[in-house]
Protein backbone atom coordinates (compact mmCIF):
# COMPACT_ATOMS: atom_id res chain seq x y z
CA UNK A 1 0.00 0.00 0.00
CA UNK A 2 1.24 3.54 -0.58
CA UNK A 3 2.59 5.39 2.37
CA UNK A 4 -0.30 6.78 4.41
CA UNK A 5 -0.67 10.52 4.94
CA UNK A 6 -0.89 10.18 8.73
CA UNK A 7 1.40 12.74 10.35
CA UNK A 8 3.61 10.79 12.73
CA UNK A 9 4.74 12.45 15.94
CA UNK A 10 8.37 11.90 16.97
CA UNK A 11 8.43 8.56 15.17
CA UNK A 12 5.34 7.27 17.00
CA UNK A 13 2.17 6.15 15.24
CA UNK A 14 -0.05 7.15 18.15
CA UNK A 15 -0.56 10.49 19.93
CA UNK A 16 0.27 11.13 23.56
CA UNK A 17 -1.57 14.40 24.03
CA UNK A 18 -4.76 15.87 22.64
CA UNK A 19 -2.71 18.43 20.69
CA UNK A 20 -0.84 15.59 18.97
CA UNK A 21 -4.16 13.83 18.37
CA UNK A 22 -5.57 16.85 16.55
CA UNK A 23 -2.39 17.13 14.49
CA UNK A 24 -2.44 13.47 13.44
CA UNK A 25 -6.15 13.24 12.57
CA UNK A 26 -7.36 16.55 11.11
CA UNK A 27 -9.77 14.95 8.59
CA UNK A 28 -11.39 11.70 7.49
CA UNK A 29 -8.60 10.97 5.00
CA UNK A 30 -5.98 10.77 7.74
CA UNK A 31 -8.31 8.60 9.84
CA UNK A 32 -8.87 6.23 6.91
CA UNK A 33 -5.13 5.98 6.28
CA UNK A 34 -4.54 5.14 9.94
CA UNK A 35 -7.18 2.40 9.89
CA UNK A 36 -5.57 0.94 6.77
CA UNK A 37 -2.19 0.89 8.50
CA UNK A 38 -3.65 -0.91 11.53
CA UNK A 39 -5.73 -3.36 9.51
CA UNK A 40 -3.13 -4.24 6.89
CA UNK A 41 0.22 -3.60 8.55
CA UNK A 42 2.05 -5.93 6.14
CA UNK A 43 0.18 -4.74 3.05
CA UNK A 44 -3.37 -4.92 1.73
CA UNK A 45 -4.97 -8.38 1.85
CA UNK A 46 -8.16 -8.79 -0.16
CA UNK A 47 -10.95 -10.01 2.17
CA UNK A 48 -12.54 -11.93 -0.71
CA UNK A 49 -9.64 -13.78 -2.41
CA UNK A 50 -6.93 -13.15 0.23
CA UNK A 51 -4.51 -11.90 -2.42
CA UNK A 52 -1.73 -9.62 -1.17
CA UNK A 53 -1.37 -6.73 -3.59
CA UNK A 54 -1.39 -2.97 -3.96
CA UNK A 55 -5.09 -2.07 -4.31
CA UNK A 56 -6.63 0.27 -6.82
CA UNK A 57 -8.17 3.36 -5.29
CA UNK A 58 -11.48 4.90 -6.26
CA UNK A 59 -13.65 7.72 -4.99
CA UNK A 60 -15.29 7.83 -1.53
CA UNK A 61 -12.46 5.83 0.02
CA UNK A 62 -13.15 2.64 -1.93
CA UNK A 63 -10.28 0.25 -2.63
CA UNK A 64 -10.40 -2.47 -5.28
CA UNK A 65 -8.51 -5.74 -5.37
CA UNK A 66 -6.55 -5.90 -8.68
CA UNK A 67 -6.99 -9.68 -8.75
CA UNK A 68 -10.69 -10.35 -8.16
CA UNK A 69 -12.04 -6.77 -8.48
CA UNK A 70 -13.61 -6.95 -5.03
CA UNK A 71 -14.53 -3.50 -3.73
CA UNK A 72 -14.13 -2.58 -0.10
CA UNK A 73 -12.80 0.04 2.27
CA UNK A 74 -10.81 0.37 5.47
CA UNK A 75 -14.03 0.28 7.49
CA UNK A 76 -15.84 -2.52 5.65
CA UNK A 77 -16.31 -5.61 7.80
CA UNK A 78 -15.45 -3.75 11.02
CA UNK A 79 -17.52 -2.09 13.74
CA UNK A 80 -17.31 1.06 11.58
CA UNK A 81 -18.97 -0.69 8.64
CA UNK A 82 -21.50 1.52 6.79
CA UNK A 83 -21.29 4.23 9.40
CA UNK A 84 -22.63 7.65 8.47
CA UNK A 85 -20.80 9.32 11.33
CA UNK A 86 -17.54 11.00 10.25
CA UNK A 87 -14.41 9.05 11.14
CA UNK A 88 -13.04 12.10 12.91
CA UNK A 89 -15.98 11.81 15.32
CA UNK A 90 -15.28 8.10 15.86
CA UNK A 91 -11.63 8.84 16.56
CA UNK A 92 -12.56 11.67 18.92
CA UNK A 93 -14.86 9.30 20.82
CA UNK A 94 -12.14 6.64 21.02
CA UNK A 95 -9.64 9.20 22.30
CA UNK A 96 -11.87 10.47 25.09
CA UNK A 97 -13.01 6.95 25.99
CA UNK A 98 -9.45 5.70 26.47
CA UNK A 99 -7.78 8.79 27.90
CA UNK A 100 -10.37 9.71 30.52
CA UNK A 101 -9.21 8.12 33.77
CA UNK A 102 -12.61 6.66 34.61
CA UNK A 103 -14.09 6.59 31.13
CA UNK A 104 -17.19 8.59 30.33
CA UNK A 105 -20.90 8.10 30.04
CA UNK A 106 -22.91 8.49 26.84
CA UNK A 107 -24.33 11.74 28.18
CA UNK A 108 -20.84 13.14 28.75
CA UNK A 109 -19.74 12.01 25.28
CA UNK A 110 -22.84 13.63 23.80
CA UNK A 111 -21.80 16.98 25.28
CA UNK A 112 -18.14 16.50 24.33
CA UNK A 113 -18.79 15.65 20.68
CA UNK A 114 -21.87 17.80 20.18
CA UNK A 115 -23.62 14.72 18.79
CA UNK A 116 -27.03 13.25 19.50
CA UNK A 117 -27.33 11.06 22.58
CA UNK A 118 -28.26 7.96 20.57
CA UNK A 119 -25.18 8.39 18.36
CA UNK A 120 -22.89 8.73 21.38
CA UNK A 121 -24.46 5.74 23.14
CA UNK A 122 -24.22 3.52 20.05
CA UNK A 123 -20.58 4.43 19.47
CA UNK A 124 -19.68 3.54 23.06
CA UNK A 125 -21.52 0.23 22.86
CA UNK A 126 -19.72 -0.71 19.65
CA UNK A 127 -16.36 0.16 21.13
CA UNK A 128 -17.18 -2.00 24.17
CA UNK A 129 -17.77 -4.95 21.86
CA UNK A 130 -14.38 -4.28 20.24
CA UNK A 131 -12.68 -4.29 23.64
CA UNK A 132 -13.02 -8.08 23.80
CA UNK A 133 -10.30 -9.95 21.90
CA UNK A 134 -11.53 -13.33 20.70
CA UNK A 135 -8.03 -14.82 21.08
CA UNK A 136 -7.27 -13.37 24.50
CA UNK A 137 -5.28 -15.67 26.77
CA UNK A 138 -6.71 -17.54 29.73
CA UNK A 139 -5.85 -16.46 33.24
CA UNK A 140 -3.23 -18.65 34.90
CA UNK A 141 -1.26 -19.19 38.10
CA UNK A 142 -3.11 -18.27 41.28
CA UNK A 143 -6.59 -17.00 40.44
CA UNK A 144 -9.21 -15.72 42.87
CA UNK A 145 -12.84 -16.34 41.88
CA UNK A 146 -15.92 -15.01 43.61
CA UNK A 147 -19.20 -13.21 42.89
CA UNK A 148 -20.47 -9.75 43.74
CA UNK A 149 -23.86 -8.07 43.52
CA UNK A 150 -24.45 -5.05 41.32
CA UNK A 151 -27.63 -2.99 41.36
CA UNK A 152 -29.58 -0.25 43.04
CA UNK A 153 -30.57 0.04 46.66
CA UNK A 154 -33.44 -2.17 47.73
CA UNK A 155 -35.07 -2.68 51.10
CA UNK A 156 -36.76 -5.69 52.58
CA UNK A 157 -35.49 -8.14 49.96
CA UNK A 158 -33.23 -11.17 50.16
CA UNK A 159 -29.56 -10.86 50.97
CA UNK A 160 -26.49 -12.48 49.46
CA UNK A 161 -26.69 -14.91 46.54
CA UNK A 162 -30.50 -15.04 46.74
CA UNK A 163 -30.98 -11.35 45.95
CA UNK A 164 -32.69 -10.03 42.83
CA UNK A 165 -29.69 -7.80 42.05
CA UNK A 166 -27.39 -8.64 39.15
CA UNK A 167 -24.73 -11.25 39.99
CA UNK A 168 -21.25 -10.70 38.55
CA UNK A 169 -18.65 -13.47 38.61
CA UNK A 170 -15.08 -12.19 38.99
CA UNK A 171 -11.77 -13.91 38.29
CA UNK A 172 -8.49 -12.10 38.89
CA UNK A 173 -4.87 -13.25 38.91
CA UNK A 174 -2.99 -12.79 42.17
CA UNK A 175 0.72 -12.13 41.73
CA UNK A 176 3.58 -13.13 44.02
CA UNK A 177 4.64 -11.46 46.28
CA UNK A 178 1.87 -8.88 45.82
CA UNK A 179 -0.31 -7.22 43.26
CA UNK A 180 -2.92 -8.34 40.77
CA UNK A 181 -2.69 -9.44 37.16
CA UNK A 182 -5.42 -9.72 34.55
CA UNK A 183 -9.15 -9.68 35.13
CA UNK A 184 -12.22 -11.36 33.67
CA UNK A 185 -15.86 -10.77 34.63
CA UNK A 186 -19.24 -12.14 33.57
CA UNK A 187 -22.85 -11.35 34.40
CA UNK A 188 -24.45 -14.65 35.41
CA UNK A 189 -28.18 -15.30 36.00
CA UNK A 190 -27.53 -17.12 39.28
CA UNK A 191 -24.70 -18.43 41.45
CA UNK A 192 -25.23 -22.12 40.76
CA UNK A 193 -22.45 -24.44 39.72
CA UNK A 194 -24.09 -24.71 36.29
CA UNK A 195 -23.27 -21.00 35.75
CA UNK A 196 -20.04 -20.56 37.70
CA UNK A 197 -18.11 -23.61 36.43
CA UNK A 198 -18.48 -22.70 32.72
CA UNK A 199 -17.25 -19.19 33.57
CA UNK A 200 -14.13 -20.56 35.27
CA UNK A 201 -13.48 -23.02 32.43
CA UNK A 202 -13.83 -20.23 29.84
CA UNK A 203 -11.43 -17.77 31.47
CA UNK A 204 -8.94 -19.79 33.57
CA UNK A 205 -6.33 -22.18 32.15
CA UNK A 206 -6.53 -25.79 33.41
CA UNK A 207 -3.93 -26.60 36.04
CA UNK A 208 -4.26 -23.20 37.69
CA UNK A 209 -4.91 -22.81 41.40
CA UNK A 210 -8.39 -21.37 41.89
CA UNK A 211 -9.01 -19.72 45.26
CA UNK A 212 -12.70 -19.58 46.22
CA UNK A 213 -14.86 -19.30 49.30
CA UNK A 214 -16.82 -22.28 50.64
CA UNK A 215 -19.73 -21.96 48.19
CA UNK A 216 -20.81 -25.36 46.85
CA UNK A 217 -21.08 -24.07 43.30
CA UNK A 218 -17.31 -24.52 42.99
CA UNK A 219 -17.18 -28.10 44.31
CA UNK A 220 -16.53 -29.68 40.88
CA UNK A 221 -13.53 -27.53 39.95
CA UNK A 222 -11.14 -30.43 40.55
CA UNK A 223 -13.01 -32.53 37.97
CA UNK A 224 -12.22 -29.87 35.36
CA UNK A 225 -8.47 -29.93 35.99
CA UNK A 226 -8.10 -27.14 38.54
CA UNK A 227 -6.51 -27.06 41.97
CA UNK A 228 -9.07 -25.59 44.34
CA UNK A 229 -7.99 -23.66 47.41
CA UNK A 230 -11.04 -23.10 49.57
CA UNK A 231 -11.40 -20.52 52.33
CA UNK A 232 -14.55 -20.74 54.45
CA UNK A 233 -15.04 -17.16 55.59
CA UNK A 234 -17.04 -18.00 58.73
CA UNK A 235 -14.22 -20.15 60.13
CA UNK A 236 -11.13 -18.47 58.66
CA UNK A 237 -10.93 -15.72 61.25
CA UNK A 238 -10.02 -13.15 58.58
CA UNK A 239 -12.36 -10.60 56.97
CA UNK A 240 -13.37 -11.39 53.39
CA UNK A 241 -11.25 -8.58 51.96
CA UNK A 242 -8.19 -10.03 53.72
CA UNK A 243 -8.74 -13.68 52.83
CA UNK A 244 -9.51 -12.86 49.15
CA UNK A 245 -8.20 -9.33 48.49
CA UNK A 246 -8.23 -9.47 44.68
CA UNK A 247 -11.90 -10.06 43.97
CA UNK A 248 -13.02 -7.74 46.76
CA UNK A 249 -10.79 -4.93 45.52
CA UNK A 250 -12.14 -5.37 42.00
CA UNK A 251 -15.74 -5.53 43.22
CA UNK A 252 -15.29 -2.30 45.17
CA UNK A 253 -13.72 -0.49 42.21
CA UNK A 254 -16.42 -1.78 39.85
CA UNK A 255 -19.29 -0.52 42.01
CA UNK A 256 -17.59 2.83 42.53
CA UNK A 257 -17.05 3.18 38.78
CA UNK A 258 -20.68 2.36 37.93
CA UNK A 259 -22.00 4.77 40.56
CA UNK A 260 -19.54 7.53 39.71
CA UNK A 261 -19.11 7.49 35.94
CA UNK A 262 -22.50 6.06 35.02
CA UNK A 263 -24.57 7.27 38.00
CA UNK A 264 -25.59 3.67 38.69
CA UNK A 265 -27.84 3.58 35.61
CA UNK A 266 -26.65 0.28 34.11
CA UNK A 267 -29.45 -2.13 33.19
CA UNK A 268 -28.93 -5.92 33.44
CA UNK A 269 -29.29 -6.32 29.68
CA UNK A 270 -26.30 -4.06 29.04
CA UNK A 271 -24.29 -4.89 32.15
CA UNK A 272 -21.87 -7.24 30.36
CA UNK A 273 -20.81 -4.45 28.00
CA UNK A 274 -19.83 -2.27 30.96
CA UNK A 275 -18.01 -5.19 32.59
CA UNK A 276 -15.94 -5.62 29.43
CA UNK A 277 -15.01 -1.94 29.43
CA UNK A 278 -14.01 -2.10 33.09
CA UNK A 279 -11.86 -5.20 32.44
CA UNK A 280 -10.29 -3.52 29.39
CA UNK A 281 -9.28 -0.56 31.55
CA UNK A 282 -8.13 -2.67 34.50
CA UNK A 283 -5.94 -4.89 32.34
CA UNK A 284 -4.22 -1.84 30.83
CA UNK A 285 -3.90 0.20 34.02
CA UNK A 286 -0.08 -0.02 33.89
CA UNK A 287 0.19 1.31 30.33
CA UNK A 288 2.78 4.06 30.09
CA UNK A 289 0.70 6.05 27.62
CA UNK A 290 -3.04 6.56 27.28
CA UNK A 291 -2.41 7.23 23.60
CA UNK A 292 -1.14 3.67 23.25
CA UNK A 293 -4.41 2.40 24.74
CA UNK A 294 -6.21 4.50 22.11
CA UNK A 295 -4.20 2.74 19.43
CA UNK A 296 -4.96 -0.68 20.92
CA UNK A 297 -8.68 0.04 20.87
CA UNK A 298 -8.59 1.00 17.20
CA UNK A 299 -6.51 -2.09 16.45
CA UNK A 300 -9.27 -4.23 17.91
CA UNK A 301 -11.97 -2.13 16.22
CA UNK A 302 -10.68 -3.00 12.73
CA UNK A 303 -10.58 -6.75 13.42
CA UNK A 304 -14.02 -6.91 15.07
CA UNK A 305 -16.92 -7.73 12.79
CA UNK A 306 -19.83 -5.38 12.07
CA UNK A 307 -22.16 -4.58 14.96
CA UNK A 308 -25.55 -3.16 13.99
CA UNK A 309 -27.73 -0.97 16.14
CA UNK A 310 -30.22 -3.82 16.40
CA UNK A 311 -27.45 -6.02 17.85
CA UNK A 312 -26.92 -3.73 20.82
CA UNK A 313 -30.28 -2.04 21.43
CA UNK A 314 -31.51 -4.66 23.87
CA UNK A 315 -28.11 -5.97 24.90
CA UNK A 316 -25.36 -7.54 22.82
CA UNK A 317 -25.40 -11.34 22.54
CA UNK A 318 -22.16 -12.03 24.39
Amino acid sequence: MPESPVALVAGRDYPRTYREFVKMFPDDASCTAYLERLRWAAGFVCPACETIAVPWRQTRGRIVCPSCRHQGSATAGTILDKTRTPLTTWFEAAWHLTTAKNGLSAKTLERTLGAQYRVAWTMLQRFRVAMVRSEREHLSGDVEVDETLVGGVEHGGKRGRGTSKAIVAIAVEVLDPKGFGRLRMRHVPDASGARLLPFVCDVVAPGSTVHTDGWGGYNDLVKHGYVRRKTVQSSSGDPAHVAMPGVHRVASLLKRWILGTHQGSVTPGHLQAYLEEFAFRFNRRASRSRGLVFRRLLEQAVVTGPVTEADITHGYGW
